[in-house]
């Protein structure tokens, strides 16, 4: 829901940034890569140890090559199936490694095995999300729509976790979202199997 508002703004906003990578040498690729890497390390390293703010202020910086590897495909003109394939792969880790992150803090320091609860949650239905609308579109009919496309849980998830370091906000902040989150995630799983159920019965 958000991409199609945010991205062209976003790729005005990084096309310098992405003329530049190119000009030393970096692909598309390697840019993939290395903004998964450095969302995996923000958020296994920092959010463990309780740090939410330096956590997601490093996550958020590597996140921005999510959109930046689409503008230098690009210019490049090396957009291909690949490389969107890759992307996709790779924002799966992305989005697995912050929720395990969270889950880790509660697990040990913060001492809350319902928010570990709710953080598994999280990332499994964020997968079943991917899935559902993958699996689809693989048989070829659509399963877009609901409330926690990937751009949504990103913002939300990444906001609400900085604002409780930077604010020092309650821990049950966190936990909120994270079921908050959830809850959303079922509605669009149930969304988009109902969108793909009634192109099935159109076409019988």
């Amino acid at each position: 829901m958000l991409d199609k508002y945010t991205r062209e703004g976003f790729t005005r906003l990084l096309s310098p940034i992405a003329r530049g990578l190119l000009r030393i040498g970096l692909t598309p690729d390697a840019v993939t890569l290395i903004g998964t890497l450095g969302v995996c390390v923000g958020a296994l390293v920092f959010y463990p140890d309780g740090r939410f703010l330096a956590g997601t202020l490093f996550i958020t910086a590597f996140v921005f090559a999510d959109n930046l590897d689409g503008t230098m495909a690009r210019l490049s003109g090396r957009q291909s199936q690949w490389g969107a394939f890759l992307d996709s792969v790779l924002d799966r880790f992305g989005d697995a490694a912050i929720y395990a992150g969270i889950g880790l803090y509660f697990a040990g320091p913060g001492d809350n095995v319902r928010v570990v609860g709710a953080a598994v949650a999280c990332l499994t239905l964020g997968a079943v999300v991917s899935y559902v609308r993958a699996k689809a579109e693989s048989l070829g009919w659509s399963a877009a729509g609901g409330f926690a496309e990937r751009a949504e849980r990103l913002i939300v998830v990444l906001v609400v976790t900085g604002l409780v370091g930077l604010l020092d906000l309650p821990l049950v902040v966190i936990e909120v979202m994270l079921w908050v989150l959830a809850a959303a995630s079922v509605q669009t799983i149930v969304v988009r199997i109902v969108e793909v159920r009634r192109q099935v019965s159109a076409e019988s």
